[in-house]
């Protein structure tokens, strides 16, 4: 499943990566702190392209950064992909088999990806 992350739709880029990490992520452009209380923490991670910058990581920051370049009442900040894994695998196999797609499908090309488990 597909969808757009989008100022048009008035989506957030951080309140959705504070949702999917289940971590507490402040919003420059809004001026607001956002947190998803979960019974299950997710576990949450970046991948970078080979050239991105180091800050990159910082999944505050990164989220920041999108929306303060593009400004624009229609951006789209980020398309949000949601995968159902085998549950036959183990959690750690669970987690290799989506790193593995989403480095060679996304990262490679160039993309950075905010993945949650």
């Amino acid at each position: 499943n597909f969808s757009n992350i989008s100022a048009g739709k008035g989506r957030s880029a951080v309140a959705s990566a504070s949702y999917r990490s289940g971590e507490k992520l402040y919003s420059e452009m809004e001026n607001k702190t956002y947190f998803y209380d979960r019974s299950v923490m997710p576990e949450s991670f970046i991948l970078l392209p080979e050239n991105a910058p180091e800050w990159a990581k910082d999944r505050q920051k990164l989220w920041n950064e999108v929306e303060a370049v593009d400004r624009k009442v229609n951006s789209r900040y980020a398309k949000e992909f949601n995968v159902a894994l085998p549950i036959e695998l183990s959690e750690d196999e669970q987690k290799e088999l989506l790193t593995e797609y989403v480095q060679k499908t996304f990262v490679d090309k160039g993309m950075v990806a905010d993945v949650a488990i």
